[in-house]
């Protein structure tokens, strides 16, 4: 299985909206690090007519039918919540 470790970050404001309490405005994910599955173990052949190719089942299977190495894991690493005072975003 390939995983993603991937950063998040909320940014947070309060607005005249919303003065009770701060909402996010905007929410970034940064991709830290990707451990790839290896090759894929069950690839699938496709035919059109009289041409045939064989291809990786993340191509062309559902998620929960594709094998172990195809599969994608994404783990969240560090989640940060950062509010903006005084300025509305």
């Amino acid at each position: 299985m390939t995983i993603h470790v991937v950063d998040i970050q909320h940014f947070t404001h309060t607005c005249p909206a919303w003065p009770d309490e701060p909402h996010p405005y905007d929410t970034r994910r940064t991709v830290i690090d990707v451990i790839p599955g290896g090759p894929c173990r069950t690839p699938v052949t496709i035919r059109c007519g009289d041409t045939t190719a064989v291809i990786p089942c993340y191509r062309h299977e559902p998620a929960d039918r594709q094998c172990g190495a195809c599969r994608i894991i994404v783990t969240q690493h560090t989640i940060t919540t950062r509010h903006l005072t005084g300025e509305a975003a």
